[in-house]
């Protein structure tokens, strides 16, 4: 089984949202990091494990061009045999791809959610998420919505 890893934006965009669920019923167990818990800033659910990351040096050398979610974050999914990474920063994204980690987004995972049953409609988190300050192109809502079969 996969290690499923969080950087802090997921969290924080579900958390607006009042959906930290969709992330538990989605997955199961989500682990993320200290940095990732900090940087989050309130108290995580019982259900998300903290994890330190073990490599510090690989840690400090990514915190040079990413943040320290990120960084972390990529840090700890490299230390698991499977693991897939929750990230949604561009630059992080492609330096985890580069690293051959399996990545997904927030919005990837609302697709996966309605793929296993575990939420009925997208297009309703969607909106949601449009009455938060997390910008979501139109373009990328259509994709997503296509990918859901809700377009």
């Amino acid at each position: 089984m996969k290690a499923i890893i969080a950087d802090t934006s997921c969290l924080i965009i579900y958390d607006k949202i009042n959906k930290l669920e969709i992330l538990r019923d989605t997955f199961i167990e989500l682990i993320v990091t200290d940095e990732v818990a900090e940087e989050f800033g309130d108290e995580l659910p019982a259900w998300i494990a903290i994890k330190r990351i073990t490599n510090k040096n690989q840690y400090l050398e990514l915190a040079k061009n990413l943040g320290k979610g990120e960084a972390s974050s990529i840090s700890l999914a490299l230390e698991f045999d499977a693991s897939l990474l929750i990230i949604d920063e561009r630059k992080g994204r492609k330096v985890a791809e580069e690293m051959k980690i399996d990545i997904i987004g927030s919005l990837g995972v609302l697709i996966k959610a309605k793929e296993t049953g575990k939420i009925e409609s997208v297009k309703e988190i969607l909106n949601l998420i449009d009455k938060t300050n997390f910008r979501i192109s139109n373009s990328l809502k259509e994709q997503v919505l296509k990918k859901a079969g809700e377009l």
